[in-house]
Parts: structure tokens; C-alpha cells; sequence
């Protein structure tokens, strides 16, 4: 498995008090120094952290590969056709969520999904559906034309080591299964951590983990280095 290092955290830290530090670009250098083999970063449609001059210094300076998070907003989507990403994730999005809080309904809007990444793909960029592992929106993700489902471990982080683990980890393995059958890729993100992400070994043919709060809280008390070393070991 490989490890996309999500650095949406240093930039809300530094708009917590303005100004330049710490810097997002300077960690995303530093995450590729030490295991990251990509770079996520979520342009949400308020700004809340990352900004529009945060990702295009970013696809001129990273040395891995940028996924750029996105919703699906027309604005945003003609800056990820004017950097052009290696990669970008179609998510959920609400104004008032902390975090992403479930997986994009693209079963329930599968033409409009379907059209949306259209020029995304005509233009060379692999897209990836953030879904929940349900059967059946991993088979309507199959039908829109993008490469890659990125499967929401948010349900089974927060059974881990709790009675509903086993449950929430097989809803994720199937899932995958599915996806690997209908020829999608499949990667995996959200509330991964130190503990957890161990489990992520048991599914077969996943791709990539993308992780960001649990490094970056880390990184707090540890340095950015150790955190994403540590985490890149877990995953290898």
C-alpha cells in the first residue's frame, strides 16, 4: 500500500491566527522526504483551510503526486482542470460538517456525478469516488467512468476495538472485493490511525491510504518527520 499524506491541518492551523505559518507547502515537502507517496489536500468550496494559492504553488513544488479533494462545484472544478492534478476525489461536502462526515451519494445522482467528472477524464485526471462501503454505490461508481473508489473508513475507525468491529471491517473488505471485480482501483481514507490502519493489510489489493488528522496530531508532540515515517512503517 502506499501512503497520501493529507496536509488540509497545517493550513487550519495557520489561518487559525493569519499569516503564513506554518506553512502547507513546506509540509507536503517534508511528508514526501519521509514515505508519502502523494499529496491530498481538500479545496473546500469556504476556504476553511487550504486556499486556491496553497494548491497552485503546490502542483509547481510537490515531487510526488498531487490528489486534489474536491466538491463537486464548478469553480473548483475549473481550477483541477487548470493545474490539472495527477489525481482528484470527488467528496461530499457540507458547510457546517467539521469533517467530511459520510461518502458521496453516487448512486442517487449517477448522471450528475457521471457528467461532472467527464471533463475531468477527457483531460487526463484519474479520478477517485470518496464512498461508503455499500455494494451499491461502488456499482454505480463503476458506472461513471472514474478509475479509483475511495472507500470511508469513518464507520470502522470508530468501532475499532469496540463490539461492531468486525461488522464495520467487513462492510470495507466486501466492498473492496466488489470494486476489484467490477475494475475499479480501490483506496482507503478517514479516522485512520496509528492503532487502526494495522487492519487495513486484511484487504486485499487496496491501493492507497490517505491520512491526514492523525499524522499531523502526531506530528504535534513527535515533528512532522517521525510522524510520517512512523505511519509509512505501519502501511508497508
Amino acid at each position: 500500500m502506499l501512503l497520501g499524506v493529507n496536509i488540509d491541518h497545517v493550513a487550519t492551523l495557520r489561518n487559525a491566527r493569519g499569516g503564513v505559518e506554518p506553512d502547507p507547502v513546506m509540509a507536503a515537502d517534508i511528508c514526501e522526504q519521509n514515505g508519502a507517496t502523494s499529496i491530498t489536500t481538500h479545496l473546500r468550496e469556504d476556504r476553511r483551510h487550504i486556499k486556491d494559492e496553497d494548491v497552485y504553488t503546490l502542483i509547481k513544488t510537490i515531487k510526488t503526486k498531487l490528489n486534489l479533494e474536491m466538491a463537486m462545484a464548478e469553480d473548483i472544478q475549473q481550477i483541477a482542470l487548470d493545474i490539472k492534478p495527477y489525481s482528484i476525489c470527488l467528496v461530499p461536502e457540507k458547510r457546517q460538517e467539521i469533517t467530511t462526515e459520510g461518502g458521496l451519494d453516487v448512486a442517487g445522482q449517477l448522471d450528475k456525478v457521471t457528467e461532472f467528472i467527464k471533463p475531468l477524464l477527457d483531460a487526463g485526471i484519474i479520478v477517485s469516488l470518496f464512498i461508503d462501503p455499500d455494494s451499491e454505490q461502488v456499482e454505480a461508481s463503476a458506472k461513471t467512468g472514474a478509475q479509483f473508489i475511495e472507500m470511508h473508513t469513518g464507520a470502522y475507525s470508530e468501532a475499532f476495538g469496540k463490539e461492531n468491529e468486525e461488522k464495520e471491517f467487513l462492510k470495507l473488505k466486501n466492498a473492496a472485493a466488489l470494486a476489484q471485480k467490477l475494475g475499479l482501483k480501490v483506496n482507503a481514507g478517514h479516522g485512520l490511525n496509528y492503532e487502526n490502519v494495522n487492519r487495513m493489510h486484511e484487504i486485499p489489493g487496496l491501493y492507497e491510504l490517505n491520512i491526514g488528522h492523525s499524522i499531523i496530531s502526531r506530528a504535534v508532540f513527535t515533528g512532522l518527520p517521525e510522524a510520517v515515517r512512523k505511519m509509512s512503517d505501519l502501511i508497508k
